[in-house]
């Protein structure tokens, strides 16, 4: 089981304490591998001048040659771990699980992973324009008047960082997610959007196990103190611009109602993590699933809904939250403030962790501790849910997520 971390494209390491992979090892029987792979602009930068000797028009996807190279790695040496080549898993979270959604649309990946769990990670990219966009808005930020691979060399990496940073901290153009740097569509490496790809078979040959977690926002919610004082009038200016294609009033009054009609809090707030979540997250993930179990049956949807203590309860069940239950790490004093602990705690993470090995070893995350996991398809849309309770729920939160489509 291969792990690539998450962090936005910018930050982020496999050694991190929350990714030890003992417990997930032990557990179930499998070798565990952590990775690192180039960030940021090191990572991701993308622009014409730096195409040379990449078969692209646009460079970029360093960080991604650095995925492959580390499959690669795999198969030629996990054979000396007790692993067997033949039966890889990727898994990964936010930009790691983004990373995993491009491999799947990727050639040059066919072959080095026969299963894939895709956590938080939807296929976004950016276009060659846009990622030359993004590239002359770091170089205008460097001083650097003309990008060239000399120039761009002569720069410090803390000097990268820092404008990296004060890029993530402007607002994005409308419609676009405020990550300066992703995989880039380049014609070559990645030769198309990745949904595309996966819709065509171009990963016919991999099982998948793709979900999310229900508030994914409140954990960018954090730093955004604005929210704290969301009205609806500001709701609704937020939605016509992540999302102009769809009515902000309908969008709204969908969510609410659904809320309602389950007990739930309707605030500005609760709905715009409501439907940002679903927007960013789980709408994309789910066509994920539905274009990739038209070629590979062993296509497998979870929801995720344990709440964390942390900050009171503000963050209910936000992004990143599974990380722990699915490696076990949730029992360490530090991790267990955000992910909670105690035989609940326990219980959940045992069920995670069995679910996620059992669908490494044999494609099916089908087990005891959870019982039948259905197929995902489109008319039922069985779903998996991980919380207080666990199991298969039948397109939860459906309601909702119609307005979407």
């Amino acid at each position: 089981m291969v792990w690539i971390h998450g962090g936005g494209f910018t930050s982020g390491s496999g050694s991190s304490l929350l990714y030890r992979g003992g417990q997930l090892a032990r557990h179930g029987g499998v070798v565990v591998v952590t990775v690192n792979y180039r960030l940021g602009a090191l990572g991701f930068l993308g622009h014409p001048a730096l195409a040379e000797g990449t078969g692209s028009t646009v460079g970029g996807n360093w960080g991604l040659r650095d995925q492959l190279a580390a499959l690669r790695w795999v198969q030629e040496n996990i054979a000396s771990f007790g692993g067997d080549p033949g039966n890889v898993t990727v898994f990964g979270e936010s930009a790691g699980g983004m990373s995993i959604s491009a491999l799947l649309g990727m050639p040059a990946a066919r072959g080095l992973f026969q299963r894939a769990i895709v956590q938080s990670g939807p296929p976004y990219t950016h276009s060659p324009n846009q990622a030359v966009r993004a590239a002359e808005e770091l170089a205008k930020l460097l001083g650097v008047r003309e990008i060239t691979r000399t120039a761009l060399l002569g720069i410090p990496a803390a000097e990268l960082v820092a404008a990296t940073q004060e890029i993530q901290n402007r607002p994005p153009p409308a419609g676009e997610l405020p990550l300066p740097f992703l995989p880039v569509i380049d014609g070559h490496l990645l030769p198309r959007q990745p949904l595309d790809a996966v819709a065509g078979g171009e990963a016919a040959g991999v099982a998948l196990l793709i979900g999310t977690n229900r508030d994914e926002l409140t954990f960018f919610a954090l730093a955004d103190a604005r929210l704290a004082n969301l009205d609806d009038e500001g709701l609704l200016r937020w939605l016509a611009q992540v999302h102009p294609d769809h009515r902000p009033e309908d969008v709204v009054k969908a969510y609410r109602w659904a809320r309602e009609q389950r007990g739930e809090k309707v605030t500005p707030r609760e709905l715009w993590v409501a439907a940002g979540s679903d927007l960013v997250f789980r709408v994309p993930s789910l066509r994920v699933a539905s274009s990739q179990v038209i070629h590979q049956r062993q296509t497998f949807v979870y929801l995720f809904t344990w709440e964390t203590p942390a900050f009171g309860g503000f963050l209910g069940s936000c992004h990143a939250l599974e990380i722990p239950f699915v490696f076990g790490t949730h029992r360490h004093p530090a991790i267990s403030l955000f992910s909670g602990s105690g035989p609940e705690a326990d219980a959940l993470s045992d069920k995670m962790q069995s679910t996620w090995t059992s669908f490494a070893w044999h494609g099916d995350p089908s087990h005891p501790l959870v019982g039948e996991w259905p197929r995902w398809d489109e008319d039922r849309r069985a779903t998996m849910v991980f919380g207080p309770e666990s199991g298969v729920e039948d397109g939860p939160r459906h309601t909702e997520l119609a307005v979407w489509e």
